[in-house]
């Protein structure tokens, strides 16, 4: 049974565990500021509503994965401080979820950027020829 806590206190631990994945993993890291840096694309390029929820969404994916993985590998580490092939299977498993989101997110990516960026790239050129 879990124990009766302020609300204020269950969101301070969740920010905390925000806090300590950002100090401690360099990949959630990377994920964060690629994030932070495509959804500034995408307001910038005018992705609609629609297309800056499917962004956002698989931003989120990626970044949730990543801490369930971080959270995975802690417990790992505590439960087996030794080498042991199960320890591995998990931790390996887990980087590869976070491995095929980032992938996904990837081709996300390319559909919602891709036209837009070739659309100011077409819209350009004739004034670059001048």
């Amino acid at each position: 049974m879990s124990k009766v806590r302020p609300i204020s206190k269950s969101f301070r631990f969740a920010f905390d565990g925000l806090k300590t994945a950002y100090r401690r993993e360099p990949n959630f890291r990377i994920h964060i500021i690629a994030g932070v840096l495509f959804l500034g694309l995408g307001y910038t390029i005018g992705l609609d509503h629609i297309e800056s929820l499917i962004l956002l969404f698989t931003i989120s994916f990626v970044i949730i994965l990543e801490l369930i993985n971080t959270s995975l590998e802690a417990i790992v580490n505590l439960v087996s401080p030794r080498i042991h092939p199960f320890a591995k299977i998990a931790k390996d498993v887990a980087a590869a979820a976070v491995l095929l989101a980032a992938g996904v997110a990837i081709i996300v990516g390319i559909v919602l950027f891709g036209p837009k960026i070739a659309q100011i790239i077409n819209t350009a050129m004739p004034m670059i020829r001048q």
